[in-house]
This record gives structure tokens, C-alpha cells and sequence, in this order.
């Protein structure tokens, strides 16, 4: 018998303790849940003929992800890159500026840098919330850069560090008060990545509330889901008019003339998708409970083998849980892949955590600070089966 205390054949504990809380059989990472008002509602929206851009239920799931949230303002569109996309447009990101992003990240947050024309430094990450590491930039910026002009600027690149983008990474908080802290002293415009972590809260307060701007995503895999979609969340009535304005082609209302006033996007979310997204909402506050109880069956399942630890929420943080997470120790970093075989052969999809941005060849020449703690996560996170309903709230 295996002594449960020893990391022996470390990849048949890990098997075992993901089928003592979820059981056996074919287990997806993250799949969507329609158990509320979907088919409804959409059936609601093709009766009416509104299933593009216009329609009551783009309206109504941006005001009630406003309320959720306790932003003042939301803006939904295509998805959570054209989000953010629009969100540095907005946070005054130009061509040739520079923009701090954490090598620890799904690749879009590069992307939407790229696609302002705008390049990518990443910066390393903490252990603790697995996102952006506020002392640990504070001290590089404060050997790296100098300001000038009320601008930050690398030194040795000479561009202007515009803003910083902290990615709340499978939906546990960053340290965005310590982030803020630093994007005041250098004079930078902080935008959060909350594409993750809708559910997620600091002090009670929503994630994506904080910044001048946050992004959500509801991807087929997200806590909910729109099929495709986003949404940038703001305090600033006048950023999100704005928002609305560029990511509706910025078209100039009128009954019928077709006129605009700068370059747009047409990121706008049909509202055949913001009908899906208004029935998952409702079921929202029993996903992140059933996701909730998924982490305590976890974290007894998975508290006798050693070398292993699940990622927990930060201190005066509520976490929604998006992935769960395993950490496996440097030690045994080793058997990282083995254990992604042996749990995928047994039917259980879990998956290592992206490569770092700067291992990509787009953005392997980008500026970058040192990346040790990053490229030790990278060696050892692994994510689990996570969807709601796998353990129900009651049981």
C-alpha cells in the first residue's frame, strides 16, 4: 500500500485524490453550465428578430454586470481581448509606449498591447496570488527607469511606460492595493485583467473596480459564459460613454445617416450572446458557491500528499475559484508532465499553466524584468478539474 506521506508515484496520489472528490469518468477542465433560463431567452430574442447588436438584452446584462460589480459602468462586447483592446485605447496608450503586463499570462493580455501598437514588458510575478509582484516591480522601476516630463521612461529602450496591466490569474486577487501604489508613483495607468476572476473580491470590493478600467471575459470556459464576450467595467461615466462609442464602430447616432468621428471597432456583443449572458447571471451567486465547495473537497483530498498544495484565496480576499490549482514542489517539478499523463489517461482534464509571454517568438524580444519566481510557477502549476456542479453545494 502507498504511504500517502511519501511522494512516491506522485502522479497515481494525484489521479486518486481528484476522483476522491469529483468521482470517476470523463471530467472536462471548465465547462459551461445551462441549467436557468438560456433556451428562454433566446428563444425570446429569435422571436423578436433582435439578435444582433441592438436589442433589451445587451442593455440589461450591461446594467446588471454593473450591479453585480459595483461598477458604475459597464460596457459589453465581442470578448475580453477587444476589452482590453479598448481599455488602453482609452487609458491613452499610444504607438511606441510600452506597457508592464506579467509574463504569467493568458496571451491576449499581450496581444491587446500589440494591437495598440504599443510593445509588451513583463515583469515577474508573486507566489502568494500568482499575480503581478508589486515589490518586486516597484524595485526594478526604481533601478530602470526614470521620470521625465511626468512620464516614466526606460532607460534603455527611451520609450514611455504608459500603464500596467495586473492579471488576476484564475480568479485569485492580485495585490491591487500595493499595485495602485505603484501606478501612482510612476505615473502610470493601471487597467485590470479581472477576465478570470468575475465573482472575485478585495475587501468586499469587486475585482475590476479598482483600476480605471477593469476587462472581463465570458469565454466558453469562464465562470459564466455568453458563448464569446467581454466586457470592460469603469467608474468614469465618461471613459464608458466612451468605451460604448469606440467599440460601436464609433458611429455618430442618428435615425439614418451613417457617420463617424475617429476609428472604431466593431466589438459589439449581439444580443444573442448578452440573452445567454442575463440567464447565467441569475445562476452566478450558485456557481461560485458550487465552485467554493469544489476547493474544500479538493483541499481534503489533496492535504495528505506531500510535495502538493492547492492555491488558496489571498488573505482579505474572497476568490471565485475560475481553475483550480495545484503547486507541486521545486523538488518535484520533475513529474510535472507525468502527473498531466496520468490524470489525462484516467479521464481527468487538467493542463499546465501557459508558457511565459516572452517565450512566445512575437514577443521574445520585448523588454523584460528578472522572471525568477514566473518561471519556477511555470514549472509547477497545474490546473484541475474546476466546473460548477461537480460537488454540489449540499452534499
Amino acid at each position: 500500500m502507498i504511504n500517502m506521506r511519501t511522494p512516491h508515484n506522485l502522479p497515481q496520489q494525484v489521479v486518486r485524490a481528484i476522483a476522491s472528490a469529483v468521482g470517476d469518468g470523463q471530467i472536462a477542465l471548465h465547462e459551461p453550465r445551462f441549467r436557468g433560463n438560456e433556451w428562454a431567452y433566446l428563444k425570446e430574442c429569435l422571436d423578436s428578430t433582435f439578435v444582433s447588436s441592438v436589442g433589451k438584452f445587451v442593455d440589461r446584462f450591461e446594467d446588471e454586470l454593473a450591479a453585480f460589480t459595483g461598477a458604475k459602468r459597464a460596457v459589453a462586447v465581442v470578448n475580453g481581448t477587444a476589452a482590453l483592446h479598448v481599455a488602453l485605447r482609452l487609458a491613452g496608450v499610444k504607438a511606441g509606449d510600452e506597457v508592464l503586463i506579467p509574463a504569467l499570462t493568458f496571451i491576449a493580455t499581450a496581444n491587446a498591447v500589440a494591437y495598440c501598437n504599443a510593445t509588451p514588458h513583463v515583469v515577474d510575478s508573486e507566489a502568494r496570488s500568482l499575480g503581478m509582484d508589486a515589490n518586486a516591480l516597484s524595485d526594478y522601476l526604481s533601478s530602470t527607469t526614470e521620470m521625465r516630463g511626468g512620464h516614466c521612461i526606460n532607460r534603455s529602450s527611451g520609450r514611455i511606460i504608459r500603464a500596467m496591466v495586473p492579471m488576476h490569474t484564475f480568479g485569485h486577487p492580485v495585490d491591487i492595493e500595493a499595485l495602485l501604489a505603484v501606478a501612482h508613483d510612476y505615473r502610470l495607468q493601471l487597467i485590470e485583467d479581472a477576465a478570470e476572476s468575475l465573482g472575485s473580491t478585495v475587501g468586499g470590493r469587486h475585482t475590476g473596480t479598482f483600476g480605471l478600467m477593469g476587462v472581463l471575459s465570458f469565454n466558453g470556459n469562464k465562470t459564466i459564459t455568453t458563448g464569446g464576450g467581454g466586457a470592460i467595467l469603469t467608474n468614469d461615466p465618461e471613459l464608458g460613454a466612451r468605451a460604448k462609442h469606440l467599440a460601436t464602430t464609433a458611429k455618430l447616432p442618428h435615425r439614418w445617416n451613417f457617420s463617424y468621428d475617429e476609428l472604431g471597432y466593431n466589438y459589439r456583443l449581439p444580443n444573442l450572446n448578452a440573452a445567454l449572458g442575463c440567464a447565467q447571471l441569475e445562476q452566478l451567486p450558485g456557481f461560485l458557491s458550487e465552485k467554493r465547495r469544489l476547493f474544500d473537497c479538493y483541499q481534503s483530498s489533496f492535504a495528505d500528499i506531500p510535495g502538493v498544495r492547492l492555491i488558496a484565496e489571498p488573505a482579505e480576499c474572497r476568490s471565485n475559484y475560475w481553475l483550480q490549482t495545484l503547486l507541486i514542489d521545486e523538488s518535484l517539478a520533475d513529474q510535472r508532465d507525468a502527473v498531466l499523463t496520468a490524470t489525462n489517461d484516467a479521464g481527468f482534464m487538467t493542463r499546465p499553466v501557459w508558457a511565459l509571454m516572452h517565450r512566445m517568438p512575437m514577443y521574445s524580444n520585448t523588454p523584460r524584468a528578472p522572471l525568477p519566481v514566473a518561471e519556477s510557477l511555470e514549472r509547477r502549476l497545474i490546473n484541475i478539474p474546476s466546473s460548477p456542479g461537480l460537488v454540489s453545494v449540499s452534499s
